[in-house]
C-alpha cells in the first residue's frame, strides 16, 4: 500500500508539473494587457510567475494546484490558474485540468468556464457581500461540491499569492482610516506620545570630567517627546491636514513615520548631519534591529498645530524603514557627547514607544471555510435530511413495534421511499454514487481532506449514516430505504403489480449468477480509476443516478433511453437494477458482512417448512434453506412482517391451529 501511495503521488506530482505550464500569451490574456509581456518563474514562498512588461511588474500568475494543492472530489489534482494585479484584483482564472465526475458529464464546458471566469475582478482588499451584485460566483447546481472546492482554491491561492508579493496585508496594522479630534496633552495622556525629561542637574553628573562641564540645575538639559504620526488622529493634530498629507502621502509599502521633538540645551539633531547626512545623534532601536537617521528620510517642521503644545525648539520627522514594525515596542536613544581631557564621556538618553490599542487595526478576519459556509447556508435541507435518518433509526430500533403491524410497516415504507423520492432525491440532490465511492478511496490513498467531502452537507450526512448503518445493519440501510433510484423502481413496481401488471420470477440458478454483473462492474471501475478517471466516470455512467434523479431527466436522449428500459424491466422485475446492475450497492455490498448485529429473526422452520419468505422477498435475498444473504439483501422489512403475522405465516398459523 505505502508503495502504491508512492507511485499515486509521483504520478500526481508530474501530472500537476505538466498541468502548471504557463506561456507569455496565456499571461497576457489572462491579465488582458496589450503587447508582449516577459515571465520571471518564482519557486520560493508562494511559486508563481512575475509577469513584466517594460522591465516592471504588471501581474502575478499561480496555479491552484501548485499553491493550494487543490484535491477535487474525484481524489485528484483540480487546477486553475489565476491572474492578479498589481492592486490585488484578480484579472482573470482559466480551469487548466481536472477530474471531477460531476463536471466530466451532465454539465456544459461553457457553463464551468464560465463560472470560473466570474472571479475577474475580485477585490481582495474588499470583499463584497454576498447579496452584492458585485459577489463571488454561486457554486453550479448539481455540481456542488466540485465548483466549490474550486472557489475555495481559487480563494486561498488569490489570498496567499497577494500576501506573498506584498499586496495585501495578513496581519493586523496601523489605523490610517480613523480619526478624532485631539490635543497635545490628550495624545500625552493615551500615549501617542512618549516623553522624557533630563534635567541639568542630571546631564552635570553624567557628564562629569567634560572640559565644559554642564552647569548643574533644574531646567531641561532635554525634555523629548516620540511617536509615530501614521494615526490620522495623531498625524493631523499634531501637523494639520496638509502638513500630514505632504509628511505621509510619499511613504513607500511598509514604511511609517517618527516624530521626535525637544527643548534644552541639548539638540537631538545636532548639525553634523548637514556635512555628513546622518544623524548620529539619534538611533531607533527595535529587537536586534538599529538605525540612525539619514537626511534623505528627514522631513523638517517648523511648528505643531496641536493645541496646548509647549513651544518647541527643534521638531523632526524620519521615515523609518519598513524593517520597523509599527505595532512592536521601539526604543529612540538620543546621544549627548563632551570631550574630557583623556577622550570624551557620553550620555544615552533612551525613551520607549508603543503605539497604542486605540490606533491598532485588528487583523482581517480569515476567510470562512467553504465546507462551514455550506452548512450554514443549507440548515433547512441539513434539518430535514438528518429528520429523515433519525426517523429510520428510531424505525429500525423499534422494528419489533413496527413490522407486527403490517398495515402500519406497508404504510411507513410508502410514504418513507416517497419522500426518499421526490424531497431528498429531486429536492435536495441526496443520491449517492459509486463515484464518490472511488473518490473517497483516491483521497484515502493521496491524502484525506475532510473539507472537501463536507462540502455537500447532504451527501456528507447520507454517507455518515450509511457508514454507521454498514456496521449497524448492513447495505440494506441505504439500498433499502435511502437510496432515490431504489425508491422510484419500487414505487413504479408497486403501482405496475396494483394495475396487474404480472411479475417474472427468474430461477435461483439464474439469479445468483446474475449477481457477478454488478460485483464485476463495481471492481473494474475502482481498478479502471487508476488509469483514468475520466473513463472511470465514462463507465459509472452504468448507473442511472445522474440522469434520472440528479438532472432529473433533463439530458441527452440516450440516457433518458437506458433509464427508461431500467425501469421498464424493474415494471416486470422488482428492482431489477438494483438485482443485478448496480455497482453501488456491490460495493457497498462487500463490508456488509462485516455488521456486528443481526436484527432479522429467523426460525427453524425458515426454509425447510415454509418458503413464504423467499418468495416475497423483492430482491430475492433468501435462499433455499431460509438464509438471508447480507450482501443482497436491502433491508426492506417484508419478511419480519410475514414472519410475525399471524395470519399469513403459516407457523403461526399451524400453532395457532394447535392451541
Amino acid at each position: 500500500m505505502r508503495l502504491l501511495s508512492r507511485l499515486l503521488g509521483l504520478w500526481l506530482g508530474l501530472l500537476a508539473s505538466a498541468a502548471c505550464a504557463l506561456t507569455a500569451d496565456e499571461a497576457v490574456a489572462l491579465l488582458d494587457l496589450t503587447g508582449p509581456a516577459t515571465l520571471e518563474r518564482v519557486g520560493e514562498g508562494v511559486p508563481g510567475w512575475l509577469v513584466r512588461q517594460d522591465g516592471r511588474v504588471v501581474g502575478h500568475v499561480a496555479s491552484t494546484w501548485e499553491v493550494a494543492e487543490t484535491v477535487g472530489y474525484s481524489g485528484r489534482p483540480l487546477d486553475v490558474l489565476l491572474a492578479l494585479t498589481p492592486e490585488a484584483t484578480i484579472a482573470g482564472a482559466r480551469l487548466v485540468s481536472h477530474s471531477e465526475p460531476v463536471l466530466t458529464l451532465g454539465i456544459a464546458e461553457a457553463d464551468i468556464q464560465s463560472y470560473v471566469a466570474g472571479f475577474e475582478g475580485y477585490d481582495l482588499h474588499a470583499p463584497v457581500p454576498d447579496d452584492s451584485p458585485d459577489a463571488l460566483p454561486e457554486v453550479i447546481s448539481r455540481a456542488t461540491v466540485s465548483t466549490g472546492v474550486i472557489r475555495d482554491g481559487i480563494l486561498r491561492t488569490a489570498r496567499a499569492l497577494a500576501a506573498a508579493r506584498g499586496l495585501i496585508e495578513t496581519g493586523g496594522g496601523v489605523d490610517r482610516l480613523s480619526y478624532s479630534r485631539s490635543d497635545w496633552a490628550g495624545l500625552v495622556a493615551m500615549g501617542a506620545i512618549s516623553e522624557v525629561r533630563v534635567s541639568m542637574t542630571e546631564a552635570a553628573h553624567a557628564l562629569e570630567g567634560a572640559k565644559v562641564p554642564v552647569p548643574p540645575g533644574s531646567g531641561d538639559f532635554l525634555h523629548l517627546w516620540t511617536g509615530l504620526i501614521d494615526p490620522p488622529s495623531v498625524g493631523q493634530t499634531l501637523l494639520g491636514q496638509q502638513g500630514f498629507t505632504a509628511a505621509v502621502g510619499s511613504l513607500a509599502a511598509g514604511e511609517t513615520v517618527l516624530f521626535l521633538a525637544s527643548v534644552g540645551a541639548q539638540s537631538h539633531r545636532g548639525t553634523d548631519w548637514r556635512k555628513t547626512g546622518v544623524f548620529d545623534r539619534v538611533s531607533v532601536v527595535q529587537g536586534d534591529t538599529r538605525w540612525q537617521p539619514t537626511e534623505d528620510r528627514y522631513i523638517r517642521v517648523d511648528r505643531l498645530r496641536a493645541d496646548g503644545a509647549p513651544e518647541i525648539r527643534e521638531i523632526s520627522l524620519f521615515r523609518l524603514p519598513p524593517d520597523f514594525d509599527p505595532l512592536q515596542s521601539l526604543k529612540v536613544e538620543v546621544l549627548a557627547e563632551r570631550p574630557t581631557a583623556t577622550g570624551r564621556v557620553t550620555l544615552t538618553i533612551p525613551v520607549n514607544y508603543s503605539l497604542p490599542e486605540a490606533f491598532r487595526r485588528a487583523p482581517p478576519p480569515e476567510p470562512e471555510p467553504l465546507w462551514r459556509s455550506a452548512w450554514r447556508e443549507d440548515r433547512p435541507a441539513i434539518f430535514f435530511t438528518g429528520a429523515m435518518l433519525a426517523v429510520l433509526a428510531l424505525a429500525f430500533l423499534g422494528q419489533e413495534a413496527l413490522t407486527h403491524r403490517p398495515r402500519l410497516w406497508r404504510s411507513f415504507r410508502l410514504g418513507y421511499l416517497a419522500c426518499t423520492l421526490v424531497i431528498l432525491g429531486w429536492g435536495l440532490g441526496g443520491q449517492l454514487s459509486v463515484v464518490q465511492v472511488i473518490a473517497f478511496l483516491h483521497a484515502l490513498l493521496n491524502g484525506f481532506r475532510w473539507e472537501t467531502f463536507l462540502v455537500d452537507p447532504v451527501i456528507f450526512l447520507l454517507w455518515g449514516f450509511v457508514a454507521l448503518g454498514l456496521l449497524f445493519w448492513g447495505r440494506g440501510v441505504y439500498c433499502g430505504w435511502l437510496c432515490a433510484f431504489g425508491a422510484l423502481q419500487e414505487l413504479l413496481n408497486n403501482a405496475a403489480v396494483r394495475l396487474g401488471v404480472q411479475q417474472v420470477e427468474v430461477p435461483q440458478a439464474l439469479h445468483e449468477r446474475l449477481w457477478i454483473i454488478k460485483y464485476t462492474l463495481f471492481v473494474v471501475l475502482v481498478a479502471l480509476s487508476f488509469h483514468s478517471m475520466t473513463d472511470a466516470v465514462l463507465l459509472a455512467e452504468a448507473e442511472p443516478f445522474k440522469t434520472a434523479i440528479t438532472l432529473r431527466f433533463l439530458r441527452a436522449w440516450p440516457f433518458v433511453l437506458y433509464v427508461l428500459l431500467l425501469l421498464g424491466a424493474g415494471l416486470f422485475i422488482e428492482r431489477f437494477f438494483c438485482r443485478y446492475l448496480c455497482p453501488l450497492g456491490a460495493g457497498l455490498g462487500i463490508p456488509a458482512k462485516l455488521k456486528v448485529f443481526d436484527w432479522l429473526h429467523r426460525r427453524p422452520q425458515c426454509g425447510r417448512e415454509c418458503r413464504l419468505c423467499q418468495a416475497k422477498c423483492t430482491v430475492g435475498a433468501i435462499d433455499g434453506v431460509g438464509r438471508i444473504n447480507p450482501n443482497e439483501c436491502v433491508l426492506c422489512l417484508r419478511c419480519q412482517v410475514i414472519m410475525n403475522d399471524c395470519a399469513t405465516c403459516p407457523v403461526l398459523k399451524r400453532r395457532a391451529r394447535a392451541a
